[in-house]
């Protein structure tokens, strides 16, 4: 696939894929070894062998590149952060809060501490979203 691949012809990232987007989004092209270590610091140790096999099923799927050049293949995202997460967001909001941002907002403030300032800030937002629905 090519560099102007749409995320919409790809299957959605599974939990494992998007952690290993996350390294790559945070960190830049990176090599499995790397990858690996930096997982491995976030989890339960993870084995290379693991995450190298899912770094092939991401670039054969198209999610990733992969630099061939060396002899340590360095592997680099095809999906740019910000439309990835919007995209996997928004399946989740329509998953569990039928399409609704607010009800996703509220779940999420109902859980969290919040200054006066920030609640202001929150309302504000709440009444764009509202105005928008």
């Amino acid at each position: 696939m090519n560099k102007e691949t749409h995320f919409e012809e790809l299957q959605e990232p599974t939990r494992a894929q998007l952690e290993i987007l996350q390294v790559l989004w945070k960190h830049g092209p990176s090599t499995v070894r790397f990858v690996n270590d930096q997982l491995n610091q976030q989890k339960e140790s993870l084995s290379y062998t693991s995450t190298l096999k899912l770094m092939q099923i991401m670039h054969e799927k198209g999610m990733l590149r992969r630099d061939e050049s060396s002899m340590t293949h360095v592997y680099s995202t095809q999906l740019e952060e910000g439309r990835t997460k919007g995209i996997v967001l928004k399946k989740f909001v329509d998953a569990m809060y039928n399409g609704s941002t607010k009800s996703l907002i509220l779940e999420l403030l109902g859980n969290q501490k919040a200054t006066g300032k920030q609640w202001d800030k929150i309302k504000d937002l709440l009444n764009q979203l509202e105005d928008e629905q």
